[in-house]
């Protein structure tokens, strides 16, 4: 099992958020902890883009959304549901405030210290949510603001240098509407890899909404 990680770029994460959505699929989110390294394969993701009435920063900048109006490759963490916290990825330049949602990962790494901090009944149930792999990876508002494109970081985003065999064994990409909200909801900003068993919500090829329409800027 591979244990050393290479940070990708922060010029990764510069594009408009649906972009950076479709580009994280397959690389890994990860945690350092004391006790080693744990996250895994990002299988679905969302985006919230400049102008989407979804988007936290849809009314201007507060201090609860104001790491989104920051510079690229940093992580926005917010708390929903008065139960779960959820995990961001900021994109766009400084200014423009667009974010992905990390949905669900394959807990690849450290699968033990995912276990320890969240107890299931079946594996896939581990990280299949948005709530549910920040709970198994520990993750909070304190890491709001992490600086993702550093392997130093408590928490950051990896390259997956076998990227194409993971995609070929989890793929094919489906684009969605997005789920669980209801502004904008019918915007198909939600990506996923259709033969992933850690998917929070299960989709077919045939369900497949293609292209993805941009929110008015």
């Amino acid at each position: 099992m591979m244990t050393s990680f290479t940070a990708l770029p922060r010029s990764f994460c510069e594009p408009s958020a649906d972009i950076v959505a479709t580009r994280l699929l397959g690389h890994f989110l990860i945690r350092n902890t004391p006790q080693g390294p744990c996250g895994g394969a990002i299988v679905e993701t969302e985006a919230y883009l400049i102008g989407d009435a979804a988007a936290h920063s849809f009314r201007g900048k507060t201090k609860r959304n104001q790491v989104m109006w920051g510079e690229p490759g940093y992580g926005y963490v917010y708390f929903i549901y008065g139960n779960h916290w959820c995990f961001n990825v900021v994109c766009q330049r400084a200014g423009i405030a667009e974010a992905v949602l990390i949905r669900a990962i394959e807990p690849t790494f450290g699968f033990d210290l995912l276990a320890a901090n969240r107890s299931v009944k079946q594996p896939h149930q581990l990280t299949n949510g948005p709530g549910k792999l920040c709970e198994a990876m520990n993750i909070d508002r304190s890491f709001d603001g992490a600086d993702i494109c550093d392997i130093a970081s408590p928490v950051f985003l990896a390259r997956n240098p076998d990227l194409k065999s993971f995609l070929r064994q989890t793929g094919p990409v489906l684009t969605t509407t997005r789920i669980g909200i209801t502004q904008a909801a019918d915007l198909p900003l939600r990506f996923c890899l259709a033969n992933s068993h850690y998917l929070s919500r299960r989709v077919t090829a045939a369900k497949n909404i293609l292209p993805p329409r941009r929110a008015k800027r």
